[in-house]
């Protein structure tokens, strides 16, 4: 395009533009919308399809699990306790129905039973819930206390350096060469009968050492920025610096970190259950459901497929969220165009 006395049009800074020099967004028609760090990282999550389906899942496993049967002093509108017993109805089959009417089925309805009976009349469905409470419990417990300890610990050791750095990195790499499942069972030994909340705060103590490497190895380099010696020479402290400086600075790791532990802890949580090492009775979690209703296998899967079913949801709803924060975060894609 050209005027009408044939010269190039004008380039953005006011001046005409040179020949064989690619025009600007602008000259070429593009819309390019200035946003900032936060917008640019928003719409790149919301972009990402595995993770809001991620978020949808979780999303409804919490209500579901949390409205069903109530939490605390909460009600919830199922009419059915997991502690309570009554007769088996059909040998404790479901009375779930999902297909429809039109497919040739019963139609979809929950019926008095929807995920079936155990063998002493309990509702299966209100027993499932219970156990995806507590299990969600534990794992975001979990998640949060390793953290929390392993930013503290890697920020420490990515920041001072020296001897500091050596003990807290040999102290992680021990913890490191020792199979995690070992020490989360020793751990969970003592404070499974304490309770489901000091025993996620235990787990998550054992469970940091990830973390405190992905946030030293940011650390290390950020504590070199312009930002961090100009903050040093008015005579900032070191904890000043960490906390206002450099960790929000690695923010983009953390909260990715969160996910992954969570992730983590459900099936780390489901495991110890397995193993009679995790949440003890009378409450129960996923993990401690299946391994109560293992030997029923052969005769009523059911009991064992539904928690089944909840800890895959749980574990992969929050890898997909964990995958787009992952990918939002991503210093390389820095441009979004409307």
């Amino acid at each position: 395009m050209t005027t009408h006395h044939g010269t190039p049009p004008p380039d953005p800074e006011g001046g005409p533009a040179e020949p064989g020099v690619p025009a600007s967004d602008a000259a070429q028609g593009l819309d390019i919308a200035a946003r900032t760090q936060w917008q640019l990282i928003r719409s790149r999550f919301f972009r990402h399809r595995a993770a809001l389906l991620g978020m949808v899942l979780l999303a409804g496993v919490v209500l579901l699990s949390f409205s069903s049967i109530g939490f605390g002093p909460v009600p919830g509108w199922w009419d059915k306790s997991p502690s309570a017993t009554g007769p088996l109805n059909d040998g404790g089959a479901p009375t779930l129905g999902l297909v429809p009417g039109f497919l040739g089925g019963s139609g979809v309805t929950l019926g008095e039973h929807p995920f079936g009976q155990d063998n002493v009349g309990k509702d299966y469905f209100a027993l499932t819930m219970r156990g995806t409470q507590v299990s969600l419990t534990i794992a975001f417990l979990v998640g949060v206390v390793a953290t929390v300890v392993g930013t503290v610990i890697g920020a420490c050791a990515g920041y001072f350096r020296g001897w500091t750095e050596t003990v807290l990195m040999r102290v992680t790499d021990v913890l490191i060469a020792i199979p995690l499942l070992a020490i989360a069972a020793a751990a969970a030994k003592i404070a499974g009968q304490a309770g489901i909340l000091y025993l996620g705060v235990v787990l998550g103590l054992v469970t940091w050492t990830q973390t405190a490497r992905l946030v030293r190895g940011s650390v290390l380099s950020l504590r070199e920025k312009e930002f961090v010696e100009a903050a040093r020479s008015v005579g900032t402290s070191s904890a000043r610096i960490i906390f206002k400086h450099v960790l929000p600075n690695t923010v983009g790791v953390i909260i990715v970190s969160v996910t992954l532990a969570i992730a983590a802890a459900v099936l780390l949580e489901s495991a110890l259950s397995f193993l009679g090492m995790g949440v003890q009775p009378p409450d129960t979690s996923l993990g401690r459901l299946i391994t109560d209703y293992r030997s029923a296998m052969g005769t009523r899967p059911w009991l064992f497929y539904w928690p089944g079913l909840f800890i895959i949801l749980i574990a992969l709803s929050v890898n997909f969220i964990g995958d787009g924060l992952r990918d939002a975060f991503d210093p390389r894609q820095n441009r979004v165009r409307d």
